[in-house]
């Protein structure tokens, strides 16, 4: 479980002083030499009274004032006193106060009250009183979830200035309340996330809000009808095993996230509200000791009420992916590969894929200008300025058993001239998505479906031929096998057999691609 909360930083108060230059002219007359003076801001007296459930005065809690505009803009000052009451002196400016009053931490939980205007123009006497907050009362459909997290967020803005404000709960007995006047239409934001959990399943309710006022009291019961599925299915390549971790939050806005191990195979159930958004999740795979942990990322994954969304990571067919990226750039007379080669069966690209080897290695006009070895699918090369054929070859290795992806090769043509600044070169993926085990298995002996994708140039109808091959000899000899429908259908061979797949393709353009994956999946 990852929790956080931002910090505020308290800036000590600088008020300048009054600086009076006496000179005397003739023999008696004084005179104000007008220079002299360093301009005292205009200050005023803040007092704030604090008052507990019962209506006393306590000095149980945490006062923050925030500056938002004027001389104190700056200002952020925790004045405290033991009996309750306690002023602080502050320039003349619009402020955002917020108070946790902490007497009732535990069962009777505690009180957030929270004053996004206060407009300090004169002495000025606030009352935060306990008494006028409501329970934060929101719970998912099964009353016995637990609760792990939450988070309560407020966003003030004014003047082209924003304040932000949060309290992090770790158990549901919070109360809030707004205080003071109202603020300008929509300059109040607020979330609430929290997070529950059974045995089986997660819970993730949030919610938003924006207008005048800070939330006096929330209350949501969500049934089950009302709430998105996520599922997150873990994979468990060949020869690897151990507990992978999730995180899972909305993408807007501030927010805590939840974290949990999940031991692979297997599959994380989360219920989610659609009224929070998109949501974003991040998946470290399972590493071995010793090596990089391998992160993927879902961000943006759109949910609607009662219906399911499915992410599968770290699962075949490993290769390359071209999807929001351009792959190839030139900018003047550099030449920069970027293709992730083995972004996973769903398309999600890893951050350090295990490897054992890799190069890329670029022609012009069938003359080597270079090779470089590193990272997958990334290069960078220096060319001659003028225009050329170019032919740019993106290997990796991995070891491992049969369906691991064990070699990934991918090879481009295309024609290309010195630019006036960087611009994509036109090259393509071609992705491979059968359905397959949680192990990157399929059954032997029976015909298995294939779809196939094409991305990049030659991407929405650009595509002038493909030939799809496949083989069950690691590559030693090929079979070509139609493509009907946007997929192929592939005669799985006996079991503990590794399949591999190859596409060749030549966009309308007449830029090709040869792409080979060795041990894409293999049969059980």
């Amino acid at each position: 479980m990852n929790s956080s909360s931002v910090s505020r930083v308290s800036r000590r108060s600088v008020l300048r002083t009054l600086a009076l230059a006496v000179a005397l002219v003739g023999s008696a007359t004084p005179a104000w030499d007008t220079t002299a003076f360093a301009a005292e801001p205009e200050t005023y007296a803040l007092t704030i009274n604090h008052l507990d459930r019962a209506g006393r005065s306590t000095g149980n809690y945490e006062t923050t004032v925030t500056g938002i505009s004027g001389a104190g803009a700056d200002e952020s000052v925790k004045p405290h006193d033991a009996s309750g009451t306690t002023t602080v002196r502050l320039p003349k400016g619009r402020y955002l106060l917020d108070s946790l009053l902490t007497g009732g931490k535990g069962a009777g939980g505690m009180d957030w009250i929270v004053q996004p205007r206060l407009d300090l123009d004169h002495d000025t006497t606030v009352t935060v009183d306990a008494r006028t907050t409501a329970p934060v009362d929101v719970t998912p459909p099964d009353r016995a979830a637990g609760f792990l997290n939450g988070g309560m967020f407020v966003e003030v803005t004014h003047g082209g200035t924003t304040r932000f404000i949060n309290q992090v709960i770790a158990a549901a007995n919070l109360r809030v309340a707004h205080l003071g006047p109202t603020a300008e239409p929509g300059s109040v934001k607020q979330w609430y996330d929290s997070h529950w959990t059974t045995e089986t399943t997660g819970y993730a309710l949030g919610y938003t809000f924006t207008g005048t006022r800070a939330l006096t009291g929330l209350t949501r019961h969500p049934s089950a009808k009302d709430l998105a599925t996520v599922q997150i299915r873990g994979a468990a390549r060949p020869g690897t095993a151990g507990a992978a971790t999730i995180d899972l939050g909305p993408s807007a806005g501030p927010t805590i996230g939840v974290t949990q191990k999940l031991t692979t195979p297997g599959t994380a159930t989360y219920l989610v509200t659609p009224e929070r958004g998109t949501w974003d999740v991040t998946y470290w795979a399972p590493a071995e000791p010793g090596t990089a942990a391998n992160r993927y990322s879902a961000n943006g994954i759109a949910v609607r009420a009662g219906a399911t969304t499915t992410h599968t990571f770290d699962n075949a067919v490993f290769g390359p992916h071209l999807a929001g990226r351009p792959g190839v750039v030139r900018d003047g007379d550099s030449v920069t590969v970027d293709v992730p080669l083995l972004a996973d069966g769903d398309g999600h690209v890893p951050s350090s894929p295990p490897y054992g080897a890799a190069s890329t290695t670029l022609h012009r006009n069938g003359v080597l200008v270079g090779t470089q070895t590193g990272a997958p699918g990334r290069a960078e090369f220096t060319v001659p300025p003028g225009r050329a054929t170019y032919r740019v070859t993106s290997t990796v290795n991995r070891n491992g058993a049969p369906g691991t992806a064990t070699r990934v090769t991918a090879s481009w043509t295309f024609t290309s001239d010195t630019t006036a600044g960087p611009t994509p070169v036109p090259v393509s993926a071609v992705r491979f998505s059968p359905a397959l085990s949680p192990t990157g298995t399929a059954a032997a002996d029976t015909a298995l479906r294939v779809p196939v994708t094409v991305q990049g140039a030659a991407a929405d109808g650009r595509t002038r031929s493909l030939a799809v091959s496949v083989s069950v000899n690691g590559g030693a000899s090929w079979t070509r096998v139609p493509a009907e429908n946007g997929a192929v259908t592939i005669r799985n061979p006996r079991a503990g057999t590794g399949v591999s797949l190859r596409a060749e393709l030549t966009d309308t353009a007449g830029n090709t691609l040869t792409q080979t994956i060795v041990d894409a999946y293999r049969t059980q």
